[in-house]
């Protein structure tokens, strides 16, 4: 389990699901959908929603490239994470709304998988966080013109070496948005 002491909840994460993030991502409308449902599965057990939102120069604060995609409805009470880099720690409050919340388990979604998804599963774990990558709810545009692998490959990659990645007291796993358990999972 986790190894941040004292730290028993799960919070959800929605990071970049933007219109200039994921306009153009691979079967974008059924990754949104299949956000949703995690999203709905987390209000319905009382887990954290917490919205990560990127901002660079192709998405400056207020525009409608860095507005979050209309069939996504943030509660005013969830809390919002404003980020520059792609892992949602780098430079952000994240952590200390996580300590708040005394969670020490986290169910990603969110773009771009290549980005700023393998960004935070990694930040994640090495932080100390149990982590659960939600593998059809996750996406990224097709960068193969520049030699990356097509994005049905990308994911499926990610999914792939994320159900299987580990570290010394922490947890890493892949669910699908139809499957997904908040609960805490049995000692191995």
């Amino acid at each position: 389990m986790s190894t941040l002491i004292d730290r028993p909840n799960a919070a959800l994460l929605v990071i970049d699901v933007q219109n200039g993030v994921v306009s153009g991502a691979h079967e974008r409308d059924q990754v949104v959908a299949n956000i949703n449902t995690a999203i709905d599965a987390a209000r319905a057990a009382a887990v954290p929603v917490i919205w990560i939102q990127h901002s660079n120069a192709e998405m400056v604060p207020e525009s409608e490239a860095w507005q979050f995609v209309p069939e996504l409805k943030r509660d005013p009470a969830e809390r919002l994470v404003p980020k520059t880099f792609p892992d949602s720690f780098e430079e952000t409050d994240l952590e200390s709304v996580l300590a708040d919340g005394a969670i020490g388990r986290l169910f990603v979604t969110g773009a771009q998988t290549d980005e700023c998804i393998r960004s935070t599963l990694h930040g994640a774990i090495v932080r100390g966080y149990d982590v659960t990558l939600v593998s059809d709810a996750h996406t990224t545009e097709d960068l193969s013109e520049y030699g990356a692998p097509t994005p049905d490959k990308v994911i499926a990659h990610t999914n792939l070496y994320w159900q299987y990645h580990r570290a010394p007291g922490r947890t890493a796993g892949v669910q699908t948005a139809a499957e997904l358990s908040f609960s805490v999972p049995a000692a191995s």
